[in-house]
């Protein structure tokens, strides 16, 4: 399958129906440069579902350019439990079908499909943004790969992180295992996904899998000053840096070294050229 492509942005938050958005269970709020998801099924441990990708994408695509910060979290005492289970049964989820129903598809529109899903969590990379995960409680499955789609992770010390997937017979397919790899090796990587184990905050914050591990009281205050951190910066500095971090793996130190100076020749021009 080729890589999908994040999509791009630039469109109008109104265009991402509120209520549309809470029928789904998601609110999305923009303030000035900071735009805030919430995942809003509480009584569902945030589970998700096709509607909460596909929502999650549009809600990417519309993003206005003024945003230079996303946060996500989750409302009540989990981020996110993963798929919601009514997924694996023939009913599945109303109006949306269920993985018997997607089986049913052909290879192409499968693979449409998935490609969809994945849409929903590869914006969260984009280099104009920082992308912020607060988590508390349980992000399993495919809420462990939304933490893993944003630049950082924020975590409260009752966090449970577990790739579920292979437990279920499924793989992890939300964009999750590269970043995974790249943050913790390849395996640990292995051990956390072939043994469906629970990663609790020590740990998390011991391999890589956050950048901060606070009391669950303070996750709130902690993720508003790393946002006034970030915006601390120039904008449109800190979206090259982000570019030249992001390449730095697949690029030999010579490569990077003239991707370096390609950045800073632009920003120099930008801020010192004639006018």
């Amino acid at each position: 399958m080729a890589e999908a492509q994040a999509p791009q942005r630039g469109g109008n938050a109104e265009d991402v129906s509120a209520e549309r958005l809470a029928e789904i269970g998601l609110r999305h709020e923009v303030d000035g440069e900071i735009a805030t998801i919430t995942l809003d099924r509480p009584e569902k441990r945030n589970a998700q579902t096709f509607a909460t990708w596909s929502a999650l994408a549009r809600i990417g695509e519309s993003l206005p350019e003024q945003v230079r910060v996303v946060v996500v979290k989750g409302e009540g005492p989990s981020f996110s439990a993963g798929i919601d289970l009514r997924m694996f049964t023939p009913e599945g989820v109303p109006g949306q079908g269920s993985f018997s129903s997607a089986a049913a598809t052909d290879g192409e529109a499968f693979e449409q499909r998935i490609r969809q899903a994945q849409d929903g969590f590869l914006w969260l990379r984009r280099p104009e943004i920082v992308s912020i995960a607060a988590v508390q409680g349980h992000a399993i499955g495919a809420g462990f790969q939304l933490a893993l789609a944003c630049d950082l992770r924020i975590v409260a010390d009752d966090i449970t992180f577990c790739m579920k997937e292979p437990a279920l017979g499924l793989v992890p397919d939300l964009t999750g295992t590269k970043p995974l790899v790249e943050l913790v090796g390849l395996a640990k990587a292995i051990d956390i996904c072939l043994t469906a184990r629970n990663v609790y905050a020590e740990e998390a914050m011991r391999i890589g899998l956050a950048e901060q591990v606070v009391a669950g009281g303070d996750l709130d205050k902690t993720v508003q000053n790393k946002i006034a951190e970030l915006l601390s910066t120039n904008r449109d500095a800190a979206a090259a840096t982000k570019r030249l971090l992001q390449g730095a793996r697949a690029r030999t130190l010579e490569e990077q070294s003239a991707a370096e100076g390609r950045e800073q020749a632009k920003r120099i021009k930008a801020l010192f050229g004639p006018r």
